[in-house]
């Protein structure tokens, strides 16, 4: 599918310091596929008002998000009912953090605040069972890291899904709905860099709530098995 792009579907935009020192979720989607021979569009479900139809793309990457799937913006209700039709007609698709939880809520989740708050920092993902015959996640050892930040959580995954991986904070970090449809909760694009400013950013918030600021920082490090769940789905589509 020379022809075809794989869209990066930016949900919303980050706060605008952040956004003036890295850029936006799209940049970093797309510096993680650096070498990955695919061509890629960028689409702002926010900003229009109809996707494009899913025949027309190669597969679709939902990035995350500084908005909250409960609040069910138009806009995200609108990408929901895409993703119900872009299943249907077998398109590829890979959620991360809010593209995961809108996956999630899509096919029959329930996403909400997590009960004990913010995961936020590098944490271990275990893998379960199932993961070891899963295309993407097949050859990732049984724990590896990723980036994490979020509030909200898939709290059930849909019943047709399988969970594939978690940790000990939210135990649906991987959710496979389908042969061509995964979702992630951890951050595969983002650099220790990236990761950083955002525990840089907010940290009196984040130190108010119990997180050591300065063992997060300390701890980061990159995350090239997380990396690569991203860049094996772009390869393949």
């Amino acid at each position: 599918m020379p022809h075809k792009p794989l869209a990066i579907l930016q949900m919303g935009r980050p706060p605008e310091d952040l956004r003036a020192t890295h850029g936006e979720q799209a940049d970093w989607v797309a510096a993680a596929l650096e070498g990955v021979e695919v061509p890629l569009a960028v689409l702002h479900p926010a900003a229009i008002d109809t996707l494009p139809d899913p025949a027309s793309l190669r597969g679709a990457v939902l990035t995350g998000s500084w908005s909250m799937v409960t609040d069910r913006e138009p806009w995200s209700e609108r990408t929901a009912q895409w993703l119900r039709d872009a299943m249907a007609a077998q398109l590829p698709l890979l959620g991360i953090c809010y593209g995961h939880q809108l996956m999630a809520h899509a096919f029959g989740g329930v996403v909400d605040y997590h009960p004990r708050g913010r995961e936020i920092g590098l944490h271990t993902v275990q893998r379960l069972p199932a993961a070891a015959a899963d295309p993407l996640l097949a050859g990732l050892p049984d724990r590896f890291l990723a980036h994490l930040t979020h509030e909200q959580s898939v709290l059930q995954p849909p019943a047709t899904a399988t969970v594939l991986a978690g940790t000990a904070h939210d135990p649906h970090q991987v959710l496979r709905y389908g042969p061509r449809a995964l979702s992630v909760q951890f951050h595969p694009e983002f650099t220790a860099g990236l990761m950083d400013a955002c525990l840089a950013r907010r940290q009196h918030v984040f130190a108010a709530e119990g997180h050591d600021i300065a063992a997060l920082r300390a701890a980061l490090a990159p995350t090239p098995h997380a990396q690569s769940i991203l860049r094996g789905f772009a390869a393949a589509c």
